[in-house]
């Protein structure tokens, strides 16, 4: 099929972000993939037959590279556009690998604590200092994003409205957010000894991949007035709401 300039003319953050999504929505496969060599197999054998042959290996192998394979196509986006990249985040961009030994570390130390299960649930003392804000608001709208991305908006819109960050710098955040939460769900999936509750582990981090998607496909205008305007009050009509 050939490809034709109305095509390529997508919005700059997918343009920008491609290789990321694109590495994204494998992933999204492959744990489903996973969590299908467990119950596949439970859904051919014999309703009779108690026990039953499963394989974990693409799980497993899938938690212990998962974040290798997504660092790589942060690196190749930033390779193929230097320039955006570096006017969308003034910050340094902290790796997947690092976000996953930090939290592993600080297990270790409380003696194997429970893999969260929600980006409000990774705690934030282990963020560098001067990223401890953008990291604050990032979890923030990624909690808000799957409930209601209006207000998720709204909250991004304030953000930009104080100064301190721009809207690409947020949804960049809050995307590595939710990716974070997705592998450490995924890493969990090697601690558990009942395959199914292994393959539970691969789906949620499904959910939490998704999520991860559709922040990274956002593209927001809402660095000027008008549209700080709009998203305050959009987000009064939702506190109204509740």
């Amino acid at each position: 099929m050939t490809i034709t300039p109305e095509l390529l003319a997508l919005p700059a953050r997918r343009r920008r972000h491609a290789r990321f999504i694109a590495a994204l929505t494998t992933m999204i496969g492959a744990c489903a993939s996973s969590a299908g060599d467990v119950y596949g197999p439970i859904a051919e054998v014999d309703p009779g037959q108690d026990a039953v042959s499963v394989s974990l290996l693409q799980c497993f192998q899938l938690s212990l590279s998962a974040h290798l394979l997504l660092d790589r196509a942060v690196e190749e986006d930033a390779a193929r556009w230097p320039e955006g990249i570096r006017t969308a985040r003034a910050a340094p961009r902290r790796t997947f690998a690092a976000r996953c030994a930090e939290y592993g570390a600080q297990r270790a130390v409380k003696g194997g604590a429970p893999v969260p299960r929600s980006v409000g649930a990774v705690p934030a003392h282990k963020v560098p200092s001067e990223g401890r804000a953008l990291f604050e608001v990032g979890t923030l709208v990624c909690e808000r994003w799957t409930d209601d991305p209006q207000q998720a908006i709204a909250r991004v819109g304030e953000a930009v409205a104080d100064g301190g960050f721009t809207a690409d710098e947020i949804l960049d955040e809050a995307a590595d957010c939710a990716v974070t939460v997705g592998l450490l769900t995924l890493d969990g999936a090697r601690g558990q000894s009942d395959p199914s509750m292994a393959a539970e582990h691969c789906l949620l981090a499904v959910r939490h991949f998704a999520v991860a998607v559709a922040l990274t496909s956002a593209d927001l205008e809402i660095d000027t007035p008008h549209h700080q305007a709009h998203f305050r009050k959009a987000d009064r009509r939702a506190t109204r709401s509740r």
